[in-house]
């Protein structure tokens, strides 16, 4: 079952299939640049769809962030094929920057998930231009992780933030 969690300002909710344009318009920009990004509809669509079945697959995935009534952006735990290890990754949307969005979204999504996992240690990878996913990773408590496996494809511009179950 896919959780709905509740901050004093946030829903993290299932995606719904009436997401997806939102969440295309996003892959689509600038905005995803620090994912690998900009990607075409079907690209989205296969990231999508990965955040949802990682529910089925692992027992732990991406929710919608809802703020004021208005979807925000994504948090969540994936680890597809090509992750050594699962990733907490989290994304705002245009117009929801600066709010604290993606560490609120983040802080809940870590201690749900060590709450609910046997995992000890989650990863969160961030281009190492990406000054404001490094700050967010920082004030959940990550740590850098010089020694750790990356993903697949990711080298000197990716950093490894380490997130232990006692820091949650």
């Amino acid at each position: 079952m896919i959780p709905t969690l509740q901050t004093d300002r946030l829903t993290l909710r299932p995606y719904q299939r009436d997401d997806f344009d939102t969440y295309a318009a996003f892959m689509a920009s600038e905005r995803a640049c620090y994912m690998g990004g900009p990607f075409d509809r079907d690209k989205a669509w296969a990231w999508f769809t990965n955040d949802v079945a990682t529910w089925a697959l692992y027992g732990f995935g991406t929710l919608a962030m809802v703020y004021d009534g208005k979807l925000a952006g994504g948090v969540g735990l994936v680890h597809p094929p090509h992750f050594p290890e699962p990733e907490c990754g989290w994304f705002v949307f245009d117009g929801f920057d600066g709010l604290g969005l993606a560490t609120e979204a983040g802080r809940t999504m870590l201690d749900h998930t060590f709450a609910t996992t046997d995992l000890a240690t989650i990863v969160s990878y961030v281009h190492v231009e990406n000054a404001a996913s490094i700050r967010v990773a920082e004030k959940l408590g990550g740590v850098r992780d010089p020694n750790a496996a990356k993903a697949d494809g990711d080298g000197d511009d990716t950093f490894v933030f380490r997130h232990m179950r006692s820091a949650a």
